[in-house]
């Protein structure tokens, strides 16, 4: 299996012959939502940097799309339109079905919480995120995790977009996934608590990981003020660096 990091939350699974492309932010740079922040941070379109250049050399060989929820950052304009023209089948949560269907694409499979279905010979299970600390979670939306097992590789658990939780807890703890992917940007808006973990519960999430982790959705929204190089430090600080991949954009992980 080949893990390819292209940029933000946006992810290639290349297994076999299938080409699982999750929550692609596909625009060039600016082009894709305005800035999620005014004054907290500094004020710029998003995605803050483009896409490798490599990156659309990977995209065009999807078989398929697994998407988490639908903010921008995880599934854009020029995502929709490259899924619409390439007819890609979608999996989603049953609750982004319609609103998905809606703007023309083809989903081909829904998946609920906790309930593990079929899914490329393997399996799927979708797992609850909560997007916030407090009041703001609520505003914004829902958001599911994904728990895979494809056969003959090793076990994937997308947390997606989602603080520390007993589920996400449950997940690490009792599925024991090979790899287990968390948000590390610590986004904010300009009000309210953070969007995802703070840089503790990351550094928490390492450690009641059993295996690998891969940290990503950073440096790539102008609201994730936490950067790789802050992360490493305080995973070295931790003992914890030889257990996470912190791959650049472009970087591909045998896995």
């Amino acid at each position: 299996m080949n893990i390819h990091h292209l940029r933000n939350a946006t992810l290639v699974i290349e297994t076999k012959d299938k080409v699982i492309l999750v929550d692609p932010m596909l625009g060039d740079k600016g082009t894709s939502a305005p800035s999620f922040t005014l004054f907290r941070f500094k004020a710029q379109r998003n995605p803050i940097v483009g896409l490798p250049d490599h990156a659309m050399s990977i995209v065009e060989k999807t078989t398929h799309c697994l998407i988490t929820h639908l903010h921008p950052d995880h599934l854009d304009k020029a995502a929709e339109q490259f899924l619409k023209q390439k007819n890609i089948p979608v999996i989603c949560s049953v609750k982004d079905e319609k609103k998905l269907k809606k703007r023309g694409l083809n989903v081909e499979q829904t998946i609920n919480y906790w309930e593990p279905s079929s899914f490329l010979g393997g399996q799927i299970e979708g797992i609850p995120a909560r997007h916030g600390y407090g009041f703001v979670a609520k505003p914004m939306g829902n958001v599911m995790g994904f728990y895979i097992q494809l056969p003959d590789e090793k076990s994937i658990y997308l947390s997606s977009d989602t603080i520390y939780t007993p589920e996400v807890q449950k997940v690490l703890q009792n599925y024991q996934p090979e790899l287990a992917v968390v948000a590390s940007g610590s986004a904010q808006m300009d009000i309210f608590q953070p969007l995802l973990m703070t840089l503790d519960d990351v550094l928490r999430f390492v450690k009641d990981a059993p295996h690998k982790v891969l940290a990503n959705h950073m440096e790539a929204v102008n609201h994730c003020p936490t950067t790789r190089e802050q992360l490493r430090t305080a995973l070295v600080q931790e003992n914890l660096q030889d257990k996470v991949f912190i791959p650049e954009d472009g970087e591909c992980i045998a896995f």
